[in-house]
Parts: structure tokens; sequence; C-alpha cells
């Protein structure tokens, strides 16, 4: 491997590894994928009975 290719691979990993650390500390702090729904209708989370962390009042 070349030094081009060690580069895009070290940039690759870093990008990587900061999109997985964002997501634990989202999930950590109670945020999920469903930030947005507004019911049941709108949330597959919901429809099945479950919580996703950000359940409003209907």
């Amino acid at each position: 491997m070349n030094a081009a290719s060690w580069i895009i691979l070290a940039v690759l990993v870093a990008v990587v590894s900061l999109i997985i650390v964002k997501m634990v500390r989202d999930r950590k702090a109670g945020k999920t994928g469903c930030d947005g729904c507004a019911n049941s209708a709108s949330c597959p989370a919901h429809a099945a009975g479950k919580s996703c962390g950000n359940r409003k009042s209907i």
C-alpha cells in the first residue's frame, strides 16, 4: 500500500469511529432514531407497543 492508501484508510477509520462514538453517546442520552415521531401511526416502535424514548401524548 502506498502513502495515499494509508491516508485514505486513516480518514475512513476516523470518520467511522466518530460516527460510532456519536451513536453510543446518543444512545446513552436516551436519543433514538425515531425522535420525530408524533404518534403510533408514524412510528414502528410505537405501533408494536414498544417505547422508542420519544412517546408523545396522542
